[in-house]
Order: structure tokens, then C-alpha cells, then sequence
């Protein structure tokens, strides 16, 4: 990007009413067939639509055409059974009835690289696509396969790759990876969670993004986030290997988190999504609480590596609430933009 501070968000916007039930996670199509094909294309044109009113640099389809960030892409491979269930704890946090991994996990045809051809369509700005990093990826199954949370994670590796480098094919310009798990696992991300996430972007020559939060704004998460105490100092953990990695961008959670904004000084150099809005309440930013934050940033960021962005998705929002972000996200950039250009 050669604009100064390039808005963008993390992922999920909400979803029209028509076509799933509004601010739930996981919530069912209402549509089926070739009408959720094109009640999806609707979806996303809206949400392309929505973001460029609001002044986003860099757009998404606002996960659109998925149910959710993980599972929507686990859905498609070959080896896991949905039929089969068991319950385990995502991510040490709370109890979820999830897949089996049964046997050799594959891809056998792309997942979402139509999206992305359809969205690449309909706009001329840079376009950005989130995939689930491997490692929240296993964190949201059983796996009575591999029986190896590691082994599991290089073959998830193996197959973003495949459906990365085809992303970049259709025109996508950032390829992020959502790796909320790197908040709780520490000691797996540095023996092998950053390796097998490097896996997953090799050979790809658009830029790619890590996004790394604290979770949407549910319950469990914020009950978590209670827990944290008044500093909360996770990404210390696996920032020092991340800023060597050659992942492009790092994402994350800044607005209206106990995250001590000197860690950045941690990932010096690399450019960072700088997450200026809370997403776990419905209060409205106003543009100068937006430039606050980024201006707290920028004494750790370059100011052409700093990429005002949101703290995690906003599925779970009121879309007259995620509209108003967005809003507050674009103006309160323009607002430091402005004062570093003078």
C-alpha cells in the first residue's frame, strides 16, 4: 500500500438477516442451494459496499460466505468427520462439541478461491483473505488420528499452502492467517507454531498477515479477558520469533486491552495491524479515540509500516454498530494521517 496509515479489518462483518441469523457466531444459512450462492454474492457485495462508504483501504468479503472463521474451511477437506463429534476446550477456554480428525486430512478441491475470484471482481482496491492458522485449526478438533497436535498442524500447513498460493492466483493481496491460539499455547508456538505457519505461506509473493487477538466479544472471551489481570502480556511470548519470521504483517488487539503498547518495540520493522477497535461492546469509537490509539502505536510503529485496523471480527455486532466503526476506524485515521503529512 502507498497510502499513509491503509485502513483495513480483521475479518467477519455481520451478516444481512436475510441471509443467517444476526450476531450469533456459527449461525445457520436461511437459504439454501443455488439462493445461498447467490444470497453469499449479495451478502459480500453489501459488505464491499458498506466498507467503501466507510472509507476501508484494504477491503474483504467480511467472511461472507462462511459460517466461521475455522470450520467453514475444516467443512471442505477429506478425513474429518462432522457426524462424529466430541467435546473438547477451544483454546483452554470453554467446551465446544467439535469434528473428529478420522483420518489423513486432505484437500481435494479449493476452498474458497471462487469467493475470492468474485470478490476480486467487484472491486479495484486491495483485497485481503483470512484462512484459520494451523494451529487454531487443530484447537478446534478432535483428533483420533495423528494423535499429534504437531503432526496435525504440518499437514493443515500443507494445505493452506495449496489454497494460498491459488488465493494469490485469483488476485487476492494479503493473505492473513487467524492464529488466536498463539495467545494461549506459548510454548507450542515457539517449538513449532511459527514454523508450521511459515509452512503454510511458502511461495507466496503477495504479503501475508498473522492475526493474532484475544477473541469476538462473547462471553467466554470476555470472561477470560477478566482473568488477564491489568497487564496482559501474551504476544511478549511469541513476538520475539515472529518479528524473525517472514510473515509480512502481524495483527492485533490494541483498543481497549490491557496489552502494554511498548511490546510492539518487540516486532520492530515489521508492519503491524494495528487494532483500534473494540469489538466485544457496542459502543461507537469516536474518531479521536481511534487516533489516540494509533498515536500511542506510532511511537513503536513506523508510520508506513502502521495499518490501522479492528481488534478481531465483528460478526457478532449489530451492523448498524460495525458500520459505525468502520466509520469511527476510517475517520480517526484520516485524523493522524493528516498530522504526520503536515
Amino acid at each position: 500500500m502507498k497510502k499513509l496509515l491503509p485502513t483495513s479489518t480483521a475479518g467477519s462483518l455481520p451478516k444481512p438477516s436475510w441471509l443467517a441469523q444476526p450476531e450469533k457466531l456459527w449461525s445457520p444459512w436461511k437459504l439454501e442451494g443455488d439462493q445461498l450462492v447467490e444470497g453469499k454474492q449479495d451478502a459480500l457485495r453489501v459488505s464491499l459496499q458498506e466498507q467503501a462508504v466507510a472509507g476501508i483501504d484494504i477491503v474483504s468479503d467480511g467472511e461472507q460466505s462462511r459460517q466461521h472463521f475455522v470450520t467453514t474451511f475444516i467443512e471442505h477437506l477429506e478425513g474429518v468427520d462432522f457426524e462424529k463429534r466430541e467435546t473438547v476446550k477451544i483454546r483452554d477456554r470453554y467446551d465446544a462439541s467439535v469434528p473428529t480428525v478420522v483420518g489423513p486430512v486432505s484437500r481435494k478441491k479449493p476452498v474458497f478461491v471462487e469467493d475470492a475470484k468474485f470478490l476480486r471482481q467487484q472491486t479495484d482496491q486491495p483485497i485481503k483473505w483470512a484462512l484459520p492458522g494451523p494451529m487454531t485449526m487443530i484447537d478446534t478438533l478432535y483428533d483420533s488420528h495423528y494423535k499429534s497436535r504437531e503432526k496435525l498442524a504440518w499437514e493443515f500447513a500443507k494445505i493452506l499452502n495449496q489454497e494460498a498460493l491459488e488465493l494469490e492466483a485469483a488476485g487476492v493481496d494479503i493473505i492473513q492467517f487467524d492464529e488466536p491460539a498463539f495467545n494461549v499455547f506459548f510454548d507450542e508456538v515457539n517449538e513449532w507454531g511459527i514454523a508450521t505457519l511459515e509452512r503454510a505461506i511458502e511461495g507466496l509473493k503477495c504479503e501475508t498477515a498473522v492475526h493474532i487477538c484475544y477473541g469476538y466479544g462473547i462471553q467466554a472471551n470476555t470472561d477470560w479477558k477478566k482473568t488477564l489481570g491489568s497487564e496482559w502480556r501474551q504476544y511478549e511470548e511469541a513476538f520475539p520469533k515472529l518479528q524473525k519470521s517472514n510473515i509480512d504483517i502481524i495483527s492485533l488487539e490494541c483498543h481497549n486491552s490491557h496489552v502494554p503498547m511498548d511490546l510492539l518495540e518487540l516486532i520492530r520493522g515489521k508492519k503491524v495491524m494495528v487494532g483500534a477497535i473494540d469489538v466485544a461492546n457496542h459502543q461507537i469509537e469516536t474518531p479521536e479515540e481511534v487516533a489516540d490509539t494509533l498515536r500511542k502505536a506510532l511511537q513503536f510503529v513506523d508510520a508506513d509500516k502502521l495499518y490501522p485496523c479492528t481488534n478481531c471480527g465483528m460478526a457478532p455486532l449489530p451492523r448498524a454498530v460495525a458500520r459505525g466503526k468502520l466509520n469511527a476506524l476510517a475517520a480517526g485515521a484520516a485524523i493522524v494521517r493528516n498530522e504526520l503529512l503536515k
